[in-house]
């Protein structure tokens, strides 16, 4: 059997650490945030590092489907699949969401802005992807016909054993106690933009307790994290 699993999250929010833990699986292969390229390109934005991200990845978002659907690399059975909500732009097409597991995972708006502003100061809720997640949560829902798992990163920290037990559970893999340590340092299948947001991850060998983050952040940005409270509260509802 083979599972891929689609992993949707804004950043700042452990993403690339449960990458980690998913590629520490001896049955595992990662891709990390296969969409990007094609996002800068059709939007146009220029984020850190951004000529070296279009020339890492394919830019069209139908070949990256393609690839994403096919044969799993490695010849592994779990393909962990590391997305941003914010990098499926209605163009792309939704027609693939159906034959991969969507997961999703949140975390505090106000902690997701307080750690994102030490990267980019100027910032907007679609910067964090947060209507971008209430959308595709709401798509998978409608055509599952249920609620698929969702993770609050919080819950990762405070317990990553319980919490990854219950994520491996929800999508039928067995957990693995590889899952909570790994190596410290940068991985080959890390995006070219690790230098730029992987600073605290390079250094990780497991994920670290839980810390309240204080809201960190210029008050006239205060907008952007009230606008992503009522979508949090709803995924976070549905929590593992």
């Amino acid at each position: 059997m083979t599972v891929r699993i689609a992993m949707w999250s804004g950043p700042r929010n452990i993403s690339s650490a449960m990458m980690r833990a998913f590629e520490n699986r001896p049955d595992t292969s990662v891709s990390d945030e296969p969409l990007y390229a094609h996002y800068l390109r059709a939007s146009g934005l220029h984020h850190p590092g951004r000529d070296a991200i279009l020339a890492s990845q394919p830019t069209e978002w139908k070949t990256v489907v393609r690839s994403l659907t096919g044969p799993i690399p490695g010849r592994a059975s779990v393909w962990y699949q590391k997305h941003m909500t914010h990098h499926m732009l209605p163009m792309v097409g939704r027609a693939w969401l159906s034959r991969v597991r969507n997961c999703f995972l949140i975390r505090d708006p106000h902690e997701v802005l307080a750690s994102y502003v030490k990267r980019r100061p100027e910032v907007t809720i679609e910067d964090l992807g947060f209507p971008q997640q209430a959308a595709l949560f709401d798509h998978v829902c409608d055509h599952l016909g249920r609620v698929p798992p969702v993770l609050d990163a919080r819950d990762v920290l405070e317990n990553p054993r319980r919490a990854l037990t219950a994520l491996c559970d929800a999508i039928g893999v067995p957990f693995s106690e590889a899952m909570l340590r790994w190596p410290a340092g940068p991985r080959d299948t890390d995006g070219v933009w690790a230098n730029h947001w992987y600073d605290a991850v390079f250094g990780s060998t497991g994920f670290a307790p839980y810390r309240p983050r204080p809201r960190d952040y210029p008050p006239a940005l205060a907008h952007v994290a009230e606008a992503g409270e009522k979508i949090y509260a709803r995924l976070w509802a549905h929590r593992l």
